[in-house]
Order: structure tokens, then sequence, then C-alpha cells
């Protein structure tokens, strides 16, 4: 990865998000957004998918959801924040991939009959269920992203996406004025930079020297002075090929930790077990002293199995390795009792939530300046957006 790669993430918006979405996902994204030109993007169209029967709360939900991210550290003036229905190009890339996209690569995504077996009781007997991969391709492709963060259980979208992308650029990979353009990018480089790449990419396509080949990639890779599609015009150049006119991007897998919730499950809405971002510290103190623990740790004098203790999957999460230590070798010797246990990691989540509440201040109850920096981001997604779905439509000749 380079430090002008694009990376496309998303959330539905339901609404305020708890511990288990700040280490899963958003907590990746804080790190990506000094790393890359990254767009977060508030999926409502998605929320739609599943939930087109309760759409009343879905402002709020936005709202609240974008305030949570705020709170973790996702920083405006590091990436683009915006909601996905603000930029019309989705919905337009969405329908002009659907006119390619054979309906069997829908019906084969793993998830597709996961989430109808899970949500068996509404009913997604409908296009938009059937066709929300496709939708999440058209927000990667739109943005030229080249890595898209996920977890091991989404890597299959990703591998849709590009079949979709090399799909597109095989049947409309034609761009008017490519050599023009291509040459045009050249000069971009700089004098010594243009000239040693053209020097490569005599000896690559006359000599057939792969050495130039990857030399030629590597002096583009590190060009600061290009745009993506100009990046990705000079590769086609160089492989003698027309313009790829949607990347295939990447998927960047995370590793999430398996949040465990205040009653010893995977931590969950639906379950009625989560520690919510900006939750106050009452509260917090008071769900974590009634968490369960190793269930053969009955008297306080009873040794116990951190393995098989809830509390202790937190703070394999929270705590460092010192705490830890004194954490196992007391449970096992039955050195401190659970309260003993439970102390520290109230303490370091209660320090967490209060970086939060004091990040959210500013934004807690004005959803004015919310809907600013969410219409800021909109602009700026938009802009590029366009140009993507411009050149899909000009290599598609719809573009009268």
């Amino acid at each position: 990865m380079n430090n002008h790669s694009r990376i496309l993430s998303g959330m539905r918006p339901t609404g305020r998000l708890h511990l288990g979405h700040y280490h899963g996902a958003i907590k990746n994204w804080i790190n990506l957004q000094y790393e890359h030109e990254c767009y977060f993007m508030v999926a409502d169209l998605h929320a739609l998918t599943t939930g087109y029967e309760e759409t009343k709360g879905i402002e709020q939900n936005i709202y609240e959801m974008v305030i949570d991210w705020l709170a973790c550290g996702v920083d405006p003036s590091q990436a683009i924040i915006f909601i996905q229905s603000h930029v019309p190009a989705h919905a337009e890339l969405h329908l002009l991939l659907s006119m390619i996209t054979p309906l069997s690569w829908l019906e084969r995504v793993p998830t597709y009959k996961e989430q109808m077996e899970r949500l068996s009781f509404k009913d997604l007997g409908t296009y938009g269920f059937l066709g929300y991969p496709l939708l999440q391709s058209a927000d990667i492709l739109l943005y030229n992203a080249k890595y898209v963060p996920v977890g091991e259980d989404q890597v299959c979208h990703v591998e849709l996406t590009r079949e979709i992308a090399r799909r597109f650029n095989h049947m409309y990979g034609r761009e008017l004025g490519f050599e023009e353009k291509a040459h045009e990018a050249i000069r971009k480089l700089g004098t010594k930079k243009a000239a040693l790449y053209e020097e490569l990419l005599v000896n690559y396509q006359q000599n057939g020297d792969e050495e130039a080949l990857e030399k030629a990639r590597f002096l583009l890779a590190d060009a600061v002075n290009l745009s993506i599609n100009e990046e990705e015009r000079l590769f086609a150049f160089l492989e003698n090929k027309s313009k790829v006119i949607l990347i295939e991007p990447h998927a960047l897998i995370t590793q999430t930790p398996k949040l465990t919730g205040v009653d010893g499950q995977k931590m969950s809405k639906s379950y009625n077990n989560t520690l919510m971002l900006r939750e106050d510290a009452d509260s917090i103190n008071k769900k974590i002293k009634a968490m369960p623990t190793d269930p053969a740790r009955i008297r306080r004098t009873d040794p116990g199995d951190p393995d098989k203790c809830p509390v202790w999957q937190l703070h394999l999460v929270y705590s460092n390795d010192g705490t830890k230590d004194w954490v196992r070798s007391g449970c096992i010797s039955a050195g401190i009792g659970c309260l003993d246990c439970k102390k520290p990691l109230i303490e370091a989540i209660c320090t967490e939530q209060a970086q939060f509440n004091e990040r959210a201040a500013p934004y807690r109850g004005d959803y004015n300046l919310v809907r600013n920096l969410l219409a800021d981001g909109a602009e700026k997604a938009t802009e590029v957006a366009n140009n993507t779905l411009q050149e899909v439509k000009q290599a598609m000749n719809i573009l009268y």
C-alpha cells in the first residue's frame, strides 16, 4: 500500500454504536485515515434492503451514529464522511452495473442465503435484497477504492466487485484519446522520471524485459503527482492495454476481536447485552459488576479458570500485560475475588468513554453541526463519484 491509495468503508445507520463496533471496525478506521485517502460512508440505502418497512428512525440513527464515529476519533479533516443517498451516482452506477451482472453471480453470494435464513421472519424476496452486494460493488467502484477493510466473512463481496469490474473493463475498456492522455500523464512524472518510464516502457514492450516492467510499476507507485486514474492509465499503457475504467479493489483483512457482552454472549443489540459508546460511568460500573464469571467459582475462596470467564475476554482487549498476569494468577489461586478482577476493567473502559464523551460534546444535541459536516463530505464525494460515473457512461456510449 502507498500513501495515495484510496479506501472505502461504511456502516448501515442502525443508531447508537457499542464497543463491539468500535473494536471491530472504527478503531481500524482511525488508523487508516492517517495513512490513506479514506471515504467513510453512512450506508442508508443499504439499510432499506432489510428495513424497507421501518424507515422512520433512519435520519436520527444517521446523526447518532456519525456522532459516535466522531467521538471515537474519526476526523473529518482527515477523512471524507458522507451519506450514501446524498451522492446520487451510487444509485445510477448500481443500475448500470445491474445491466451486465449475471443473476447467478448474485444468487451464489454466501451471505445472501445465510441472511435469508437468519431473517426468515422478514419478506426479503425483493430485488433490493438480492442486489445489495451489487450496490456494495457500485459503492466501492465509484471511488476507485484500491482497498476495502473487511472481516473474513465479507471477502466474498470484494471478490464479486473484482469480477464485476473485470467484466465491465472487458466489455467497455476503450477510451477516446487514450494515448494522448497517457503521454500527458507521463509529463506529470517530471523530466527524470518521465525519461526513465519511457526507457523502461521500451525495454519491456520491445525486449520483453520483465525486470523493466517491475521497475516501471514501482516508479508509478511512488509517483505523487498522478491521480489514481492517471496512474492506472500509465499501468495500462505500460502493458499495451486500453484504459482500465473500473479499478479492481483488494480486500484489506482486519483482525477484529470478538467482544463479549455483559451476559457472556457476543456483544449485540439484539441480545441487549451491550456497553454503548458514550455510556455514563455509573451504568458501565453497574453492568460490569453484574457480569457472570466462571460458573465453577461459587465462593470467594474457590479457584477459577479465566478462560471460562466472560470478564477475562474483556481483559484481553482492555488490559495491559501486567494487569492480565495479575488477573490470571489471582483467579487461578483464588488470591483475588471477582469484584477485584472487574475493578481495573471498569476503570479502563470508563477512561476510554470519558475521551469519547469529550470528543462528542460539540455535536451532542446539535444535529446542524453534523448536517454541515455531512453536506461537506457529500460535496467532496460527489465530485469523485461523478468523474467515475462519467467515464463509465462514456465507455458505455451513453454520454450523449
